[in-house]
C-alpha cells in the first residue's frame, strides 16, 4: 500500500524511493505496472548500481507492482497534472502496453524511466528528477569556483599569512 493508504488507478504514475534516486512506473491496473529496467544489468529493477547509471538501453517490462517497489517506500505521483493535461486513460494503457518487452534507449539525463512514464500519459517526457540534480550540480560547482575566487582575493589583499618571515636578531 502507498503512503497515506492510497490506492492507484490506471494510468497513474508511480514514485517509487530508492536508496540513491527515485525510480518511476506506470500503474496498468490489476497490481501491475510498466517500467524500464537496465538491459546490462540483468539484476532486478531493485537493485541500486552504477550499472543502471551508464547503461545505454532498456528494456520495458510489465511488472506486480509489490515486485517493482519491494521494501521501499513508494506513492502515487501525478505531479505534472498541475501543468499538463494527462491523456486519456484508455489510450495510456494502449500506448503502454505497446511497449512491453521492448527495448528503449536509455540514458539518464535525457530519456530515463520517469521520461517514460511521463510520456506515455502526457504524451511529453519531463524529469523534475534531472532538472533538480543539474540545478544542484551547477550550485555545487559554482559554489567551489568562488570560494577558490574569494581566496585568492583575501590572499592577493592581506598576503599569504600561512607563510611565517623569519627574523634575525
Amino acid at each position: 500500500m502507498a503512503q497515506g493508504g492510497c490506492q492507484p488507478e490506471p494510468g497513474d504514475l508511480i514514485e517509487i524511493d530508492r536508496p540513491l534516486y527515485h525510480h518511476w512506473a506506470l500503474y496498468l491496473g490489476d497490481g501491475y505496472v510498466i517500467n524500464v529496467t537496465p538491459v546490462d544489468e540483468g539484476a532486478p529493477s531493485l537493485s541500486v548500481s552504477t550499472t543502471s547509471i551508464f547503461t545505454r538501453k532498456a528494456k520495458v517490462k510489465k511488472q506486480l507492482l509489490k515486485e517493482v517497489v519491494g521494501n521501499n517506500k513508494w506513492r502515487v505521483n501525478n505531479k505534472y497534472d498541475r501543468s499538463r493535461t494527462p491523456l486519456p486513460v484508455v489510450e495510456i494503457i494502449r500506448r503502454a502496453e505497446s511497449w512491453i518487452d521492448k527495448e528503449v534507449p536509455y540514458d539518464v539525463l535525457g530519456n530515463n524511466c520517469e521520461h517514460f512514464v511521463t510520456e506515455l500519459r502526457y504524451g511529453e517526457g519531463v524529469s523534475d528528477q534531472v532538472t533538480k540534480a543539474i540545478i544542484g550540480t551547477t550550485a555545487a560547482v559554482g559554489g567551489i569556483i568562488l570560494a577558490g575566487l574569494a581566496t585568492v582575493v583575501v590572499k592577493g589583499l592581506f598576503g599569504d599569512t600561512s607563510k611565517k618571515e623569519k627574523k634575525y636578531y
